[in-house]
């Protein structure tokens, strides 16, 4: 019996490994090179029109820019992945950099987001301001000595459960410290379906909630038929922000947590 053990452990301990390399395949959703496996759509303009070269690749960064721009006219954009999400990790990491778009709006200084669970951008009129969507909201302390902290939950379009009941309000602060700009942050997003949502900002918790759903307000001159407030999100496209701050994006991967099929 004990010759026999001795032969299975190793055997046990190799596969046990392989299963957990298997279950922890990491893929990056951003090659470093390019951005042709997003879908770019901008406030004011059609599906896929670039305005002002707003979504720039640089230095195996994805570049939020505005140096192509005139007023900035609310042209709120957003970088859509390809393809939709339902349970997953994300990964990624940001910085602020450079100066805000003085013609943007004053709330978005040092401002950006993730968006996730969010309608496909090929289904938003050229006047709908932003998606239906949840956002991991990420912003900058201002210098001022206050508290800011990042990683927050806002809702355009949608509601979501938070401490046990529904929550009206547009957004939702996490319990992060304070991080000034020009500084390299790193966001997690565990979203398990329209169950739990968790927020992670540099290895800490800092966010949960759950039962993401359409309703509320924000969202401008969307097509009517999508809006069925209630609806619960099971998935969705998953965006990077622009709003009036440039922003950088990196290391952008997902690990797939679907329920393995019986």
């Amino acid at each position: 019996m004990k010759n026999k053990l001795t032969f299975l452990l190793p055997l046990l301990f190799s596969l046990s490994c392989q299963q957990a390399t298997q279950e922890t395949h990491w893929v990056p959703l951003f090659n470093g090179k390019d951005l042709n496996d997003w879908i770019v759509k901008i406030h004011h303009h059609d599906v896929g029109d670039n305005f002002g070269n707003t979504f720039r690749v640089e230095d195996s960064i994805i570049k939020v820019r505005y140096d192509q721009y005139g007023d900035f006219n609310d042209q709120f954009g957003h970088l859509y992945y390809k393809e939709p999400f339902s349970h997953y990790h994300l990964k990624f990491e940001y910085r602020f950099v450079g100066k805000w778009y003085p013609s943007a709006p004053e709330y978005t200084l040092l401002n950006s987001g993730v968006m996730f669970h969010s309608q496909d951008p090929r289904t938003m009129p050229k006047e709908q301001d932003w998606p239906i969507s949840v956002e991991m909201q990420l912003l900058a302390g201002l210098g001022d000595g206050n508290a800011r902290p990042t990683g927050n939950m806002c809702s355009p379009g949608t509601n979501v459960v938070y401490q046990g009941k529904l929550d009206p309000r547009h957004c939702i602060e996490s319990s992060s410290k304070t991080y000034d700009g020009e500084q390299w942050v790193r966001g997690e997003l565990i979203v398990l379906g329209d169950s739990l949502i968790t927020h992670i900002i540099n290895g800490d918790t800092v966010l949960q909630y759950s039962h993401p759903q359409i309703g509320g307000g924000v969202v401008n001159n969307y097509d009517p038929k999508l809006k069925i407030d209630g609806k619960l999100l099971s998935e969705g496209y998953i965006a990077l922000q622009s709003e009036g701050q440039p922003v950088d994006f990196r290391n952008i991967q997902i690990l797939d947590l679907r329920p393995a099929k019986k």
